[in-house]
C-alpha cells in the first residue's frame, strides 16, 4: 500500500514539471527576437510583427481627437465624389502680368508706324518690238489701318499701253485679309479716266496671294480686275512663281480699245533666284489673250488677238 501511494507521488510530480515546461516554451515562441547591440535600427526595419487583435481606441466623452491639418503636410485631400477637379489653380491677374509684362512698342495693334514697298514686276522683252512693264505697290500704316499706293503700266517701241496709279485706305477685317478703297486714275491709251474702287487683298489657304479691285466709272461704267499668284519654294533662293490676271468692263470704250465684257486675260510663269530677299532677277514665260469685242478692235487695229514672250526682269522691295 505504501508503494503505491509513493509511486502516484513521484506521477504526479512528474506531470506538474512537464506542464511547467510546456508553459515556458510557448510563452517563448511567442516573444520578440533581441536584436543584438549596434543594430536595434535593423532590427527594427526588418522586423514583422505577427498580426494582433486591437481593440478601438476609446476617449473620454468630453474629448475628441485632434484634426489632421493636410495644408500643413504639403497636399490636400482628394475632392469628394461629385465635386470637381482643379489640377491647376485659378489664374490672377498676378499671373497674366509675370506672363505678359508689357514691352514698349511690341502691344498688338500698337499704334506703331510701319511702312512697305514692292516692285514686284519691272521687265522687259524684245519680240516684235521692244517692250518694258512695270507693277508696284506700297502702304504704310499700323496692324489695322493702312495708306496703299499701287500702280502698272506697259510700254512697247516708246508708246505708252497702259498706266494708271491707285490710292487706296486699306483696313484690316480678319487674318490675313485687307479691305481697300479709293480712287484709281489711268492715264494712257487714250482720254485719262477716274475711277471709285473697292477691292480685298489677301492670302488665301495654301498661301494663294489674291487682289480683286471693281471700279466704278463715270456715266455708268464698271470694271474688274482679278490678280491671282503663288509661290513655289524649289530651293531657299530659288522660286517659281505662277501668276493668272483677268479684266472684266462693263461698257465698250471704243477711245481706249476695249469692249464690253471678258477684255484679256493673262497667264505667266517665272523663275526668279534671291541673291537676297530684297533683290532678285528673274526669267518667265507670259501668254496673253484678249477676247470679245477687246479681240475685235484690235483685229481691226492690225493688232494681234494673243502674244506669247519671253521676258527677264528683276523684284525689289524695301
Amino acid at each position: 500500500m505504501n508503494a503505491q501511494l509513493y509511486r502516484l507521488a513521484v506521477l504526479a510530480l512528474a506531470c506538474a514539471g512537464y506542464a511547467r515546461l510546456a508553459t515556458a516554451q510557448d510563452h517563448s515562441q511567442h516573444r520578440e527576437p533581441q536584436a543584438p547591440a549596434g543594430h536595434e535600427h535593423e532590427a527594427h526595419e526588418h522586423a514583422t510583427p505577427a498580426p494582433e487583435e486591437h481593440e478601438p481606441e476609446t476617449h473620454p466623452p468630453d474629448t475628441q481627437p485632434p484634426a489632421m491639418d493636410h495644408a500643413a503636410m504639403g497636399h490636400t485631400m482628394p475632392p469628394a465624389a461629385g465635386e470637381p477637379r482643379e489640377p491647376i489653380p485659378v489664374l490672377t491677374e498676378v499671373d497674366r502680368a509675370a506672363a505678359f509684362p508689357a514691352v514698349a512698342g511690341h502691344a498688338a495693334h500698337d499704334s506703331g508706324v510701319f511702312g512697305f514697298a514692292q516692285l514686284s514686276r519691272f521687265e522687259g522683252w524684245n519680240d516684235e518690238g521692244t517692250g518694258l512693264l512695270w507693277d508696284g505697290q506700297g502702304w504704310i500704316g499700323g496692324d489695322l489701318d493702312k495708306l496703299w499706293l499701287r500702280t502698272e503700266g506697259e510700254r512697247v517701241d516708246d508708246t505708252t499701253q497702259a498706266a494708271d496709279v491707285e490710292l487706296l485706305y486699306g483696313r484690316a477685317v480678319a487674318r490675313w485679309w485687307d479691305v481697300v478703297a479709293g480712287v484709281r486714275h489711268d492715264f494712257d491709251p487714250g482720254p485719262s479716266r477716274t475711277w471709285v474702287a473697292i477691292g480685298i487683298v489677301g492670302l488665301a489657304p495654301q498661301k494663294v496671294e489674291v487682289e480683286t479691285t471693281v471700279y466704278l466709272g463715270e456715266s455708268g461704267r464698271a470694271a474688274a480686275q482679278l490678280e491671282v499668284e503663288y509661290e513655289m519654294l524649289l530651293t531657299n533662293r530659288l522660286i517659281l512663281q505662277p501668276l493668272f490676271e483677268l479684266n472684266v468692263s462693263s461698257k465698250d470704250d471704243l477711245e481706249r480699245g476695249f469692249g464690253s465684257g471678258v477684255t484679256t486675260a493673262e497667264a505667266s510663269l517665272r523663275l526668279r533666284y534671291e541673291i537676297t530677299r530684297q533683290f532678285a532677277p528673274y526669267l518667265g514665260l507670259v501668254y496673253e489673250r484678249a477676247y470679245g469685242e477687246t479681240a475685235d478692235f484690235r483685229r481691226t487695229e492690225g493688232e494681234d488677238v494673243d502674244d506669247t514672250r519671253v521676258v527677264g526682269g528683276l523684284r525689289l522691295w524695301f
